[in-house]
C-alpha cells in the first residue's frame, strides 16, 4: 500500500470529521476537547523538570556568595542575615542587610539598595501587608516598604520575602559578610529509594494520560461505523474505510493537539496564580523539555491511527450496516495475563537487589515492568466487566437498563474507566511505598508538643533583660505557660591542673520551679533550692562525673571563665572574680528531657539561691505553650519576640521531622496526583456524555413511552458505578500486589494493607460527581424533539 493511497484516505477521512454534518463535528469537537486536555496535562508533565530546576537556580542566585572570604569590611561588602518567620503556616523569608562600604550589590531582583530601615517586598508581601489580613505580620517587620523585589529575587511569584536595610547587625549576630550574589551548590545523588519512587510515580501519573487519549480517540464509534457503512455502499472496500476512519480520529487528534497547546499555554500565564501543595512558577519557567514534547506532539496523531485500525479490526462493515446481530466473540483471557506475567518477570529479579546506600536503581527494568503491570490491568477489565455484567439480570427497571446496555456495549463502558483503574491501582501501589519508606525519610524528633509549642531564641545583655523577655512573653496573648530560664556557666576555680586547657565548666540555669521541673525529675522545689542534674541520671557514684567534679554540692564555683581564651575581652583590671557556693543542701537529680527533646547537664538554681546579676553573658532559653482557643496565639508570640529582638527566631515544636528529598518528592507526587485525578474525572465525564448523546433517539423514545425520568437518572448512575466498582476491585487487587512486589525489591515490609480505602472512597466520589453533572444533559436529551429525522 502506497503513501499516496495512505494520505488520501486520511485525508478524506479529515474532511468527513469536519464537513460530516452537526454529529461528525460533534464527535470531533469531543474528540478534541479529550484529546487536549491529555496533551495539555502532558505538556506540564514535560515541564515540571524544568519548573523544578528553574526554582533551584532563583534559589542559588539570590543567595549571597560563601565562596569568597571577606574578612575586613571593604567598599562593596556588607554583612547579611537570613531571617525567616512563619505567618499563618506561610513561610515568609527574609534577607537583612547592614553595607559597610559605599558601593554594596544592588540584590537580585532590586533596582537599588533600600535605605537604613527601609525595605523591599515581593508582591505577594506587599500585598499581603497591604491588606487586613497581614495587619499581624506587617507589625512584625518595623520596615518601611519602599520598592519590589522582581522575578530575579525571588522563586516563584507567590512567594513572601523581604530584603531589608538595617543597622544592628554585627560580629555576634550575623551569618557572614559577603560581597556579591550568586553561587551553586554541587547535586548530589539521590536516595535509591527516593529514585524508585519518582520512577513508579512518573508510570503512574502519565499511563492514565495516555489511556484517555487512546479512549477520547474513540468516541461516536456507533455513528462512525453508520457513517462507513455507507462508504461501503458506494464502494469503497474494507481497508479504505478503516484508513477513513483513521483519518476521522486523526482529524480529531489533530484539532485535540491544537486544543492542548491552547490549554498549555493558558495554564502557563496562570501558574503564578495557582499553588499547589507549596508549589508555583513564573511562565516563563513552565517550558516542557524539548524531547519530551516532540514525543508527545509525535505519539497522540500516530496513537489515534493505530487505536483505530486496532478497534476496528473485529467490526464487520458491510454495505447495507453493520453487522450487530450475530453474537460477540468472547474476549480472550490468556494474552491479558501474559501482559502481567511479563510484568512480573522485568520486578520479580529485583527483589532484594535495591539498598538504600545505593545512588541509582535499574529503572528501565523497574518503569518497564510497572507499565506492563498497569496495562495489563487495563486490558483485563474489559474481560472482567463483560464476565460480570453477564451474569446480572433481575432488578428494577432501571437496573435492567443498564445492566442491559452494559451487556450489548461492556467494551465502551470499561474503555471509559480504564482510566480510573491505572491511576488507582498506581495510587494504591504509592500509597503503599509511602507507607513503608517513610520510616527511614521521617524521624521523631523528641520534641513533645504537648508541653510547649514554640522555642525562641533571644540574646540579652544581662539576667535583668533576659527575665524582662520571659516576663513579656508571659503577659503575650493567646500564652498559657513559659517554660524560662536565665542561663549561664560555672567555672572550677584554681589553677589549671596538668593536660588541662582549660576549666572545667557546666551550665546554670536559674529559673522559677516550673521552669526547672522541664529539665529534670525534682522531688519537691520551693524558691532558695537549688539542684545538681546529670545527663544520664544519678546511677553509680556521682562523685566520678565531670558535673560533680566541676560543681558538686558544697564546692565553690566560679561565675566567669577564671582562665578566658587570649582574644576574650579582658575585664577591668582588680575586678574580682566573681564566685558562688553551691549549698550543700544541693540535690542531686535525674535529667528529664525539655520539650526540645534534649537532654541537658549542669546545676539548677531557683531565684533566691544566687544573684543573678554576677552572671557572665547571661542568655536566656524560652520555650511558650499556646492557648489553642486563640487562633493567631503563635502569631502574637512571634510579634513579641520581633519586637524584643529582630534578629530573634522563634522554631515550631515538631514531633516528626522529615527527609528534605523526601518531602521533595512527597511534593512532586502530590502535585502531579491531584492533576491526574482530575484529568480521569474529566475524561469519565466527557465519556459519560458522548455515551449518553449517542443515545439521544433511544432516550427520547423511552421517555415518550412513559419511562420516568428519575428512572433513566437512577440507569445513568447504575451504568457508571457497576464498570467503576469492578474497576476499584481489579486495582485493588492489582495495587496490592503491585505495590507488594515494588516493597520487596527494596527490602521493605508493608506497613499497612489497608491503604487502598482512600482510594476506594475517591471512586465512590467520582460515581457521584459524574452522575450529577451528566444529569443536566440527560435531562435535555430526553426531550421529544429527539426523535426529530432530517
Amino acid at each position: 500500500m502506497s503513501l499516496g493511497t495512505w494520505a488520501r484516505d486520511l485525508t478524506l477521512g479529515a474532511r468527513f470529521a469536519v464537513a460530516g454534518g452537526r454529529s461528525g463535528l460533534l464527535r470531533t469537537l469531543l474528540t478534541a476537547t479529550g484529546v487536549g486536555f491529555g496533551v495539555a496535562l502532558l505538556l506540564l508533565a514535560a515541564s515540571f523538570p524544568n519548573m523544578l530546576f528553574q526554582r533551584e537556580v532563583r534559589e542559588s542566585v539570590r543567595a549571597v556568595d560563601g565562596s569568597e572570604q571577606v574578612t575586613s569590611p571593604r567598599p562593596d561588602s556588607f554583612l547579611h542575615l537570613g531571617r525567616n518567620t512563619v505567618y499563618r503556616d506561610d513561610v515568609v523569608s527574609g534577607l537583612l542587610l547592614r553595607p559597610e562600604g559605599d558601593a554594596p550589590p544592588v540584590p537580585p531582583g532590586a533596582d537599588r539598595f533600600p535605605g537604613t530601615g527601609e525595605m523591599l517586598v515581593s508582591p505577594a508581601l506587599g500585598e499581603l501587608l497591604d491588606s487586613p489580613e497581614g495587619a499581624l505580620l506587617k507589625e512584625r517587620l518595623p520596615y518601611k516598604a519602599v520598592g519590589t523585589i522582581g522575578p530575579a529575587g525571588l522563586i516563584g511569584p507567590a512567594e513572601l520575602r523581604y530584603v531589608a536595610h538595617v543597622d544592628f547587625l554585627g560580629p555576634e549576630n550575623l551569618d557572614g559578610r559577603g560581597t556579591r550574589y550568586g553561587w551553586s551548590v554541587p547535586e548530589e545523588p539521590m536516595n535509591a529509594f527516593l529514585v524508585l519512587l519518582v520512577v513508579v510515580a512518573c508510570v503512574v501519573l502519565l499511563l492514565p494520560v495516555l489511556v484517555f487519549v487512546a479512549t477520547a480517540v474513540r468516541f461516536g464509534g456507533e455513528q462512525r461505523d453508520r457513517r462507513l457503512a455507507a462508504l461501503r455502499l458506494i464502494g469503497a472496500d474494507t481497508a479504505t474505510t478503516r484508513r477513513i476512519a483513521a483519518g476521522e480520529s486523526l482529524a480529531g487528534a489533530l484539532f485535540g493537539l491544537l486544543v492542548g497547546l491552547g490549554l498549555f499555554a493558558a495554564a502557563r500565564q496562570f501558574a503564578g496564580t495557582f499553588t499547589i501543595w507549596d508549589v508555583n512558577a513564573y511562565p516563563g519557567d513552565v517550558v516542557p523539555m524539548p524531547s519530551l514534547a516532540v514525543l508527545v506532539l509525535a505519539v497522540v496523531p500516530v496513537a489515534s491511527v493505530v487505536v483505530t485500525m486496532f478497534a476496528l479490526r473485529g467490526v464487520a462493515i458491510e454495505p447495507l450496516g453493520v453487522v450487530r446481530t450475530s453474537t460477540p466473540r468472547r474476549r480472550r483471557l490468556w494474552w491479558r495475563l501474559l501482559l502481567l506475567a511479563a510484568g512480573a518477570a522485568f520486578l520479580v529479579p529485583l527483589v532484594g537487589d535495591i539498598q538504600v546506600t545505593d545512588a541509582g536503581i535499574d529503572t528501565v527494568s523497574v518503569a518497564t515492568g510497572t507499565t506492563l503491570v498497569l496495562i495489563g490491568l487495563t486490558t483485563l477489565l474489559p474481560w472482567l466487566v463483560e464476565a460480570g455484567v453477564k451474569r446480572l439480570h433481575a432488578g428494577p427497571v432501571a437496573w435492567q437498563l443498564a445492566v442491559r446496555r452494559l451487556q450489548l456495549s461492556s467494551g465502551t463502558a470499561a474503555r471509559a474507566v480504564s482510566g480510573i483503574v491505572v491511576a488507582a491501582t498506581g495510587a494504591i501501589a504509592l500509597q503503599m511505598l509511602f507507607q513503608a519508606m517513610e520510616s527511614d525519610f521521617t524521624q521523631y524528633s523528641g520534641e513533645d508538643t504537648s508541653r510547649a509549642q514554640l522555642a525562641i531564641g533571644i540574646d540579652a545583655e544581662n539576667a535583668e533583660e533576659a527575665r524582662g523577655t520571659i516576663d513579656r512573653l508571659r503577659r503575650t496573648e493567646g500564652v498559657t505557660g513559659v517554660i524560662g530560664t536565665v542561663e549561664s556557666s560555672v567555672w572550677r576555680p584554681g589553677p589549671l591542673k596538668q593536660g588541662e586547657e582549660f576549666a572545667p565548666q557546666t551550665s546554670l540555669r536559674v529559673g522559677d520551679c516550673a521552669s526547672l521541673r522541664e529539665y529534670a525529675t525534682l522531688p519537691s522545689c520551693t524558691d532558695g533550692d537549688v539542684f545538681v542534674f546529670l545527663a544520664h541520671g544519678a546511677q553509680g557514684n556521682p562523685d566520678d562525673s565531670f558535673v560533680t567534679r566541676a560543681a558538686r554540692p558544697g564546692a565553690t564555683v566560679a561565675l566567669r571563665d577564671p582562665h578566658p581564651h587570649p582574644s576574650a575581652p579582658k575585664p577591668p583590671k582588680g575586678t574580682p572574680l566573681p564566685q558562688w557556693r553551691i549549698p550543700t543542701t544541693a540535690r542531686i537529680v535525674d535529667s528529664r528531657p525539655d520539650p526540645t527533646g534534649m537532654y541537658e547537664y549542669g546545676v539548677l538554681a531557683t531565684p533566691k539561691a544566687i544573684d543573678t546579676a554576677l552572671l557572665d553573658e547571661p542568655d536566656t532559653q524560652t520555650m511558650v505553650r499556646l492557648d489553642p482557643a486563640v487562633p493567631d496565639a503563635a502569631e502574637y508570640v512571634r510579634n513579641t519576640a520581633a519586637a524584643i529582638d529582630p534578629t530573634a527566631w522563634v522554631r515550631t515544636l515538631k514531633d516528626i521531622e522529615r527527609d528534605a528529598a523526601f518531602s521533595s518528592v512527597r511534593t512532586g507526587i502530590l502535585v502531579g496526583s491531584t492533576l491526574t485525578m482530575l484529568l480521569v474525572a474529566a475524561s469519565l465525564l466527557v465519556a459519560t456524555l458522548e455515551q449518553l448523546r449517542d443515545r439521544k433517539r433511544l432516550l427520547s423514545s423511552l421517555v415518550a413511552f412513559g419511562t420516568r425520568r428519575s428512572t433513566l437518572g437512577w440507569s445513568v448512575l447504575w451504568q457508571t458505578a457497576v464498570p467503576i466498582l469492578l474497576g476499584l476491585a481489579l486495582a485493588v487487587a492489582g495495587g496490592l500486589g503491585l505495590g507488594f512486589v515494588l516493597l520487596k525489591t527494596s527490602g521493605q515490609q508493608v506497613g499497612d494493607w489497608w491503604g487502598f480505602l482512600p482510594v476506594v472512597g475517591i471512586g465512590f466520589g467520582l460515581i457521584a460527581a459524574v452522575t450529577l453533572l451528566s444529569l443536566p444533559v440527560l435531562w435535555r436529551l430526553m426531550r421529544a424533539d429527539g426523535l426529530r429525522t432530517e
